[in-house]
């Protein structure tokens, strides 16, 4: 197939940031863009060229946007595969069904990786009592419950400290299908993105460190401080999952570093990634570019570092007492960018937008973006 180059339109499935990012880059290369969006004051809403309001496995969605672009893409995972399979038999569309519906579902995705070999948390799936009974003797004691759809951002997911507490922990979670990890001694977790062409080629990141704080991702700091062979054996983890799954697109994939140095895939994402947001400004090719240029059948670009970031987020919780302090923070340091999705209500816990920067000590870039996000909520005038 012949790469489909400027002007062409390309259809996003869903409103949210990532789709906002998606389309920031497309239009900077020139490309239209169209979103299938549930509401019409989205992030991504805000910045398409043309709006389709429907839900992400509405047929009548679904077609208007096969018959409006040339290329449809993803912006999560949560959409439905049968309804990409559907598309991807009219369109061009990436990442396929298959790698969305591996992804989208914990059990899929853990035999997935068991089957091919991968390194992954001691895990077994809980549908019935019997199961959750042999996955406490096998993976516990101390075993984390998640459900099997639709968790994000530590939602769905109870950590058990006492086989007493399983059978009460998996009705809270509604007794739906789960899988039981046992607990994992790691250090740290880290983020690898990995992009395949449609021409097989493969370029891939550096690994982001990654903090989380009540399971939602806080900072991410890149290129990881892991040492040389720790960061080749990330990179080339995530480049065995791409090419498992023939996966066209995005893909990041998130890891457990153990206490002992063990590297242990955790999860799978068909998209880019909040850890990735820093590539905007650090990288040669934002991911954002690089999805758009692997649904375009375009070659990939560099995956280079310009300067190691961090990024940090910012959640609703900074709007608890009014609008942030933008002009009073950002006056602290010139060096950090600022992007807000444009989402119109702010709620605890919810990502609003998110600051970076580039420095030449990983450290000091971090300690940078704390001290203006911290600033942001300073009532102090001069």
């Amino acid at each position: 197939m012949r790469p489909l180059e400027p002007p062409s339109a390309l259809g996003v499935i869903g409103g949210g940031q990532l789709g906002r990012m998606f389309m920031l880059a497309a239009k900077s290369m020139g490309y239209r863009t169209i979103v299938l969006s549930a509401k019409s004051e989205t992030p991504a809403s805000q910045i398409a060229d043309e709006v389709i309001i429907g839900a992400p496995d509405s047929l009548a969605g679904l077609t208007r946007l096969v018959e409006r672009t040339q290329a449809i893409t993803v912006e999560f995972e949560n959409v439905s595969a049968p309804g990409l399979r559907w598309l991807s038999r009219r369109s061009v569309v990436r990442p396929g069904w298959r790698t969305v519906w591996v992804s989208q579902n914990r059990i899929r995705e853990k035999r997935f990786l068991s089957a091919t070999g991968l390194p992954v948390a001691p895990w077994r799936p809980v549908r019935t009592p019997e199961e959750l009974s042999l996955a406490v003797a096998e993976v516990g004691p101390e075993l984390i419950l998640k459900t099997a759809a639709s968790g994000y951002d530590g939602k769905g997911q109870i950590r058990v400290s006492h086989p007493d507490q399983a059978r009460d922990a998996w009705s809270e979670l509604g007794s739906v299908p789960c899988v039981a990890e046992g607990v994992v001694d790691f250090a740290c977790e880290i983020s690898v993105i990995v992009v395949r062409g449609a021409d097989g080629a493969i370029v891939v990141y550096p690994p982001g460190l990654n903090h989380h704080d009540r399971h939602i991702l806080d900072t991410t700091l890149m290129p990881a401080p892991l040492g040389p062979h720790a960061t080749q054996q990330a990179q080339d983890l995530a480049i065995s999952v791409a090419t498992a799954l023939q996966t066209v697109g995005v893909l990041t994939i998130e890891f457990f570093v153990t206490s002992s140095g063990q590297i242990l895939v955790n999860e799978i994402a068909p998209r880019p990634h909040n850890s990735g947001h820093l590539t905007i400004e650090a990288a040669v090719t934002s991911q954002f570019e690089q999805q758009v240029r692997a649904l375009c059948g375009l070659p990939l670009g560099s995956t280079d570092l310009l300067r190691p970031a961090a990024m940090v987020n910012l959640l609703g919780d900074l709007w608890r007492e009014g609008e942030p302090q933008w002009a009073e923070a950002l006056s602290l340091d010139p060096g950090v960018k600022l992007h807000l999705y444009g989402k119109t209500s702010a709620a605890i816990g919810r990502k609003m937008g998110h600051l970076t920067v580039l420095d030449r000590d990983i450290e000091s870039a971090r300690s940078r973006l704390l001290a203006v996000r911290s600033a942001l909520t300073s009532r102090s005038r001069a």
